[in-house]
């Protein structure tokens, strides 16, 4: 079966473990083996390792990133390498666009990059999503590499031999020096991660940030691209911001957003200009699982999505379909 290399910035090492989830009905099946670095054992060179792996594993996937572009080691090593034997048909390399960064122009911008038009993965409502297409590409990859590369019947296919020819399997004593025989270990070494109250106060400003950027282009783009549409952002403090939408001069919609309500932790969308903090439509709370942290809706709304892990992206387009409804129904 391939093996697949994981090439990455420690940074992004939350995302990867993520992708690598997506992955296991893969492995499962036995069509890809995966390896990064963080299954260097102790004593192994690290070095050496590392090059073992992106001189012959068969899928490199180059997990893209500001720091991953920022990375000499990545850059100058992994990246150089990956693409001379891509261009040697050596190796499939498939760049998987985890943030947002310039990375057309870098060596691999010429391959098609995943998840789909190259849009980052955090930048998803649903990580899941995102994280499946990237699965799905590397099924594909797997599957061309296997068709492309049939096996040699002449080439032995286990080092054990037959237990029909000598009662039972025993190791081969001559084994190819190619023939690699790795020591047997659980692929499952995730551990917990804990976040503190800090970490999700941090997040919740970050993320009612986001949607306040997120209001204002959209209100922005709404009215470049809709004649007679003007949309109006109004930052009223730092907790709060209102959006409202004219259309031939009449309002149409209108809406607040706010955060450190006196109901509660989390980011809160009143329908009108209702700048109190005690009412709202709809509301987001930080969650976190073993992994990240996450948002959650009330599921008051008929646009929201009570239950569904959401990045901040995906709560900001909850927030913005509430807004915008009512322009998007027949009358």
């Amino acid at each position: 079966m391939p093996k697949l290399f994981f090439s990455y910035c420690h940074v992004d090492e939350p995302l990867r473990d993520q992708l690598e989830i997506q992955l296991a009905m893969l492995k499962r099946q036995g069509v890809i083996e995966t390896w990064h670095d963080r299954r260097i054992g102790a004593g192994q060179e690290i070095d050496a390792s590392i090059d073992e792996h992106i001189n012959s594993d068969e899928i490199i996937l180059l997990l893209v990133s500001p720091d991953f572009i920022a990375s000499n080691y990545c850059y100058d090593i992994e990246i150089k390498r990956s693409m001379e034997r891509h261009d040697a048909k050596e190796a499939i390399v498939i760049p998987v666009i985890l943030r947002p960064c310039d990375w057309h122009h870098a060596p691999f911008g010429k391959i098609l990059g995943t998840p789909r038009d190259g849009k980052p993965v955090t930048l998803w409502p649903d990580r899941d999503e995102a994280f499946l297409q990237v699965a799905k590409e590397v099924r594909k990859a797997a599957e061309r590499w296997v068709s492309s590369h049939p096996a040699n019947p002449s080439e032995p296919r286990s080092a054990v031999a037959p237990a029909s020819m000598f009662g039972t399997p025993s190791i081969t004593s001559q084994l190819p020096r190619t023939l690699a025989v790795p020591s047997p270990r659980s692929s499952n070494l995730r551990v917990a991660k804990s976040f503190t109250q800090r970490d999700k106060d941090r997040f919740q400003v970050e993320t009612f940030e986001y949607i306040a950027r997120y209001f204002e282009n959209s209100l922005r783009e709404l009215q470049d691209r809709n004649e007679g549409y003007e949309g109006v952002f109004r930052q009223i403090d730092a907790n709060r911001f209102s959006s409202t939408i004219y259309r031939d001069g009449n309002d149409v919609a209108r809406a607040t957003v706010y955060t450190g309500s006196t109901v509660g932790a989390g980011v809160y969308y009143s329908q009108g200009n209702d700048y109190s903090t005690s009412s709202f439509n709809e509301a987001l709370t930080v969650q976190a699982d073993e992994q990240s942290l996450y948002l959650t809706t009330y599921g008051m709304s008929f646009q929201s999505r009570s239950g569904h892990k959401l990045t901040q992206e995906g709560a900001a387009e909850t927030f913005w379909a509430m807004l915008i409804a009512p322009l998007q129904s027949r009358r």
